[in-house]
């Protein structure tokens, strides 16, 4: 009886073999389909991402086209009074036409005030400060050493950057007298 029941327990456990190597199969089937679904969407992910990015350099193209057509038109007008201040020298005296610079000058720097450009503090006997004034030389002035002794060119900032520094002469201090040497 025994062998009876080996002889039986035998399909049984081919049957069982067979099962479970066919409950492997749809097991590792049904991970083959999740991981292809899961490949297209990094696929898919991947293909928006990168026009997202193609996008966003388009927009910011576009953005700085508009921001540079928008300025120029708001200069035109300068460009337009700097032709008739040239026409009016032939015909006017020196005064007119001086008058007429100033003029503008104070429209160009309007516009560009209007754009965030704001001058750089740097007066002759003021503080020097090396995060927006360039030294260019050190020379003996009237003024307390360290501080600003000339200014040779206007500095600007845009915002909080320093677009251009302010190109000075710092004072060494007053000069030394004659009978001091």
């Amino acid at each position: 009886m025994t062998e009876d029941r080996q002889e039986a327990a035998a399909p049984d456990a081919e049957e069982s073999a067979e099962f479970e190597a066919g409950e492997v199969e749809t097991e590792l089937a049904a991970a083959r389909r999740q991981a292809e679904e899961y490949l297209d969407n990094l696929r898919r992910v991947a293909a928006d991402f990168d026009n997202f990015r193609k996008r966003v350099a388009r927009d910011a193209d576009a953005q700085a086209a508009r921001a540079g057509a928008e300025l120029v038109r708001e200069l035109l007008p300068v460009l337009d009074n700097l032709e008739r201040a040239l026409d009016a020298n032939e015909q006017h005296q020196e005064v007119q036409v001086a008058e007429g610079v100033k003029l503008v000058l104070q429209q160009l720097t309007d516009i560009l005030g209007r754009r965030g450009l704001e001058p750089i503090a740097a007066e002759p006997g003021g503080p020097f400060d090396p995060h927006v004034h360039e030294a260019l030389s050190t020379q003996p002035s009237e003024h307390a050493e360290g501080t600003i002794a000339a200014v040779w060119q206007r500095g600007y900032t845009l915002g909080d950057r320093v677009v251009r520094p302010a190109r000075v002469v710092v004072s060494g201090g007053p000069p030394a007298s004659e009978s001091e040497g």
